[in-house]
């Protein structure tokens, strides 16, 4: 039987606390909000009764505008009362193609799937079934959960971002989470202790709000330093001397003390790696007896120089 559209007064709705979206931004309400005043709203909205009223499934910010617009009916399709977990998964599953959603919202709100999940069934849902119940991929699960890992006053930083327009908008969750997991890399070889890893992430975070750091990926190469100071490489204090000056130094950014520190090692390494291959290379060539032609001889000549000059210097 096809849904039947019926009209309520919209002050007969109210916001559905499950929603996942938490951050409704002015510019994109005005745009809608104009388009309803043009056309009206084409798409019902979905609700389910409760108590006197209705709890919105879906439509949430077309009541917003309809309400502001004044508007004294707006095409609502009414569906049976959820439960809660029911009702979570559907908000979940009614919004998982917006693009606009945001991560750290949904976030929390995954938290609540979770923990109503194991209000019914006495356990925790595997990643796979929380994946299930949100209709989410296992990777944006996983992403999802970093988030919740973050400190609680990164969490409400990164809201109070999200409240802003978008134009004014710099910090991004990957900022916060680039920067989080270069500083842990870092104080799970001991290069850093916890205290020092938090101001380093507080460092990484300031740059990229200045952005004297405009890559987001670029925490990554800390990852590199800490490798290098695991194999030897790099020592420990060219290494803490780096982080100090990321902490202290209001310019100076990761590109410099991966100069500063890793790059050398880092070219080194590569190039020891294609002398290995060229040296196995010139063994199967000589194993092989094939005879060295005129191009390959001047290649080889021409190398032997270079190396003598290196070697040299």
């Amino acid at each position: 039987m096809p849904n039947v559209v019926t009209l309520l007064d919209p002050k007969s709705l109210d916001r559905n606390p499950d929603n996942p979206r938490l951050i409704f931004r002015q510019e994109d309400l005005d745009s809608l909000q104009q388009s309803i005043s043009d056309q009206g709203i084409l798409v019902p909205l979905t609700v389910f009764k409760e108590g006197k009223g209705y709890r919105i499934l879906d439509g949430e910010r077309r009541w917003r505008c309809a309400t502001k617009l004044g508007l004294n009916r707006v095409p609502v399709i009414i569906q049976p009362k959820p439960e809660r977990l029911q009702n979570i998964m559907m908000m979940f599953a009614i919004h998982h193609a917006r693009k606009d959603w945001d991560p750290l919202p949904t976030a929390l709100k995954l938290q609540d799937l979770e923990c109503e999940f194991e209000k019914q069934h006495g356990r925790l849902p595997s990643e796979g079934q929380l994946a299930g119940l949100a209709s989410l991929s296992r990777g944006e699960v996983r992403r999802l959960k970093k988030l919740l890992r973050l400190p609680a006053s990164y969490r409400q930083e990164l809201l109070r971002e999200l409240d802003k327009p978008r134009s004014e908008q710099i910090l991004t969750v990957d900022h916060v989470l680039e920067a989080t997991t270069a500083a842990n890399l870092l104080r799970k070889r001991a290069i850093v202790d916890e205290k020092t890893e938090d101001a380093l992430r507080r460092a990484i975070i300031e740059k990229f709000r200045s952005r004297v750091i405009n890559n987001t990926v670029a925490p990554r190469k800390l990852a590199r330093l800490a490798r290098a100071v695991a194999r030897d490489e790099v020592p420990l204090r060219t290494a803490q001397r780096v982080v100090h000056r990321l902490i202290s130094e209001n310019d100076y950014d990761i590109d410099s003390a991966f100069r500063d520190s890793v790059e050398q090692v880092d070219f080194e390494h590569g190039v020891e790696q294609l002398a290995g291959r060229l040296e196995a290379a010139i063994e199967e060539h000589e194993h092989r007896k094939y005879k060295v032609s005129s191009a390959l001889e001047k290649r080889l000549k021409d190398l032997l120089t270079s190396i003598r000059r290196l070697l040299a210097a």
